[in-house]
């Protein structure tokens, strides 16, 4: 079970959480519960994932043992819009700076990005609502604090928001395996780089959407790199041509 700073139970604790718009990744409710609707019909209207469970993996979920059929995972720190982080840009007069990641599920690989694009001077991370891991206590750590400093928006639909990107005058470089050589390729300028998915990389219609693809150079008999690896060099590719430019 993922582990988040902080779990919601019952269902007054999770009603008014969704109320007061508070940052929920994830919320588990009783299967076949139809007293439960309120929560739900809330969750949807927030677009809140719901997951449905039975009651025995609520109660080995459960740390007060009176969840009343409802679970939350609440963020480890609140999320911002991506229009927050195109202003974060504006105001520091720099070219916009972001990472996308695409369905990242191991929260050590989001912390580890976070910290990286923190380090590489980037001014946010965009990450999937679904199939994807939120910003628990897990990612928390692994960023090593980088997270306290580095904006995170959660979005619904990754290649709606890389067409929203695009209108604001970004490029945008998909991280995959076919791409074009990192060193000849040109990521300066108003940019987002994407780093897909642990296993299956880029989705094919969020790849199809990149403006291009880039790859990391390998001379040895490793054909890939973990996700947060190959983010952070791409980061600093990017740095190092920022700076030469």
């Amino acid at each position: 079970m993922e582990d988040f700073k902080d779990t919601l139970e019952g269902r007054n604790p999770v009603t008014e959480a969704l109320r007061s718009g508070r940052a929920i990744d994830k919320i588990y409710v009783k299967k076949g519960d139809a007293t439960l609707t309120r929560i739900i019909a809330l969750a949807n209207e927030k677009k809140i994932p719901v997951s449905y469970v039975l009651s025995e993996k609520l109660d080995e979920m459960s740390e007060t043992g009176h969840h009343q059929g409802v679970i939350a995972k609440a963020a480890a720190k609140e999320y911002v819009s991506v229009d927050e982080i195109l202003a974060i840009a504006k105001e520091k007069n720099e070219d916009a700076f972001i990472v996308i990641c695409d369905r990242i599920t191991d929260p050590h690989n989001l912390g580890a990005i976070i910290r990286s694009a923190n380090a590489a001077g980037a001014h946010g991370v965009i990450i999937a609502k679904h199939e994807a891991v939120g910003l628990s206590a897990v990612v928390e750590k692994a960023s090593a604090g980088a997270l306290s400093y580095t904006p995170v928006a959660k979005v619904t639909n990754i290649t709606k928001t890389i067409e929203t990107l695009k209108k604001e005058g970004l490029w945008i470089a998909g991280a995959a395996g076919g791409g074009d050589n990192m060193y000849r390729c040109n990521l300066t300028g108003p940019l987002a780089i994407v780093i897909g998915n642990e296993g299956d990389g880029i989705a094919p219609l969020v790849l199809k959407n990149c403006d291009f693809s880039v790859s990391i150079p390998m001379f040895g008999q490793t054909e890939s790199l973990n996700a947060s690896c190959a983010a952070s060099i791409l980061l600093y590719e990017a740095v190092r041509q920022r700076n030469n430019k």
